[in-house]
């Protein structure tokens, strides 16, 4: 998940040092999977995923409306409660993330390509938060005019928003090798992840632009999203591989038309323990690193909304990567697990 701009994480220290049975040091380096963030999938080279340092920042200097480049002076301060659009969150770790905006006194729209659920997760969030606090609507993010129709949502209910986290992902529910895979299903994988984040970058950069208090894009990465390989579900980790790609060159963009009041950072969940990533524990590594790596999506929300409230109001126009699954702590939950058996059979139970 991290950009593996230094060397792997396995060579910061000798594994003789800490391991004393060489033969478990080989296993466990074969063996290791790759963290997800967003779709919580797992790859055969976990290791080597968790690596690196953070994406080299870009500062925007910018501001550019209707086609046209013009310089603008610094966006107004932007103070809590913040308007927050979180896009495929009627469940999992975006429905948890709008709950956790929702305690901080945020105001907050959901949506989700599937209108009972969007229905279902209104009315529990209401129940808890009241009713104009939150709002939902049916949008599939791989069509354009449903993502306008999101926007003029968004700005008929809380006229703008500041935070838009573009969280609608999709790995079908497949893990298979790609000459398995169903056209169906690659076409799935594809529009969601790479044309859908396409989409909802262009409308919620459009709409910051007018908007006196900037905003902020957070575009949540993936298994993949560092270039390692990602077998069983090679199709998502190229579009995962994209959200990265995507985001650095946004953040040349803005730069290069000098808009300042419109910033896109990456976001990183780690391993979340939802349906998707349960219904991939099918083999022993899987179900290994689920165990010792995810988390609850409550547990993950808990420390990434802080975080991202905070980027929102400190005025700073410099992109950031967040991550909740650092490389420190991966390494010291797998020091913790082979050295003294942490976390087996927290989730699922281990051969």
């Amino acid at each position: 998940m991290a950009i593996t701009s230094t060397p792997p994480f396995r060579s910061l220290l000798p594994p003789q040092q800490l391991f004393k049975n060489s033969s478990k040091i080989s296993t466990f380096q074969s063996s290791c999977l790759t963290v997800s963030s967003r779709q919580n999938l797992i790859s055969a080279h976990f290791v080597s995923n968790i690596s690196g340092t953070a994406l080299t920042l870009l500062r925007p200097q910018a501001s550019s409306a209707n086609g046209q480049t013009q310089t603008q002076t610094q966006p107004m301060p932007m103070l809590p409660p913040f308007n927050v659009l979180i896009t495929g969150s009627s469940k999992g770790i975006g429905y948890a993330l709008a709950k956790e905006f929702l305690k901080a006194g945020d105001n907050v729209i959901i949506c989700s390509r599937t209108g009972e659920r969007v229905e279902s997760a209104v009315q529990s969030l209401r129940a808890e938060f009241g009713d104009v606090r939150v709002w939902g609507t049916k949008c599939d993010v791989r069509d354009g005019e449903n993502v306008k129709n999101l926007v003029a949502f968004a700005q008929e209910k809380y006229k703008y928003i500041d935070i838009w986290i573009n969280n609608a992902g999709s790995n079908a529910y497949s893990y298979k090798p790609l000459a398995e895979a169903s056209d169906e299903d690659l076409i799935e994988v594809v529009t969601t992840n790479t044309l859908g984040l396409m989409i909802c970058c262009r409308e919620a950069i459009k709409m910051m632009l007018n908007q006196p208090r900037g905003g902020h894009i957070f575009n949540i990465d993936g298994a993949g999203s560092d270039g390692r390989p990602t077998p069983r579900f090679a199709a998502y980790g190229a579009t995962k591989r994209s959200v990265v790609h995507l985001t650095k060159s946004l953040q040349a963009e803005l730069q290069m038309q000098d808009v300042k009041n419109v910033v896109v950072h990456n976001l990183s969940p780690g391993m979340v323990t939802t349906d998707l990533l349960m219904s991939g524990a099918t083999t022993k590594q899987a179900k290994f690193f689920i165990n010792v790596l995810a988390e609850p999506a409550e547990v993950v929300a808990e420390y990434l909304v802080p975080n991202v409230r905070s980027m929102a109001g400190s005025g700073s126009t410099r992109p950031t990567y967040i991550r909740f699954l650092t490389g420190l702590k991966a390494y010291s939950q797998i020091f913790s697990r082979i050295v003294f058996g942490a976390r087996r059979n927290r989730f699922v139970l281990e051969d």
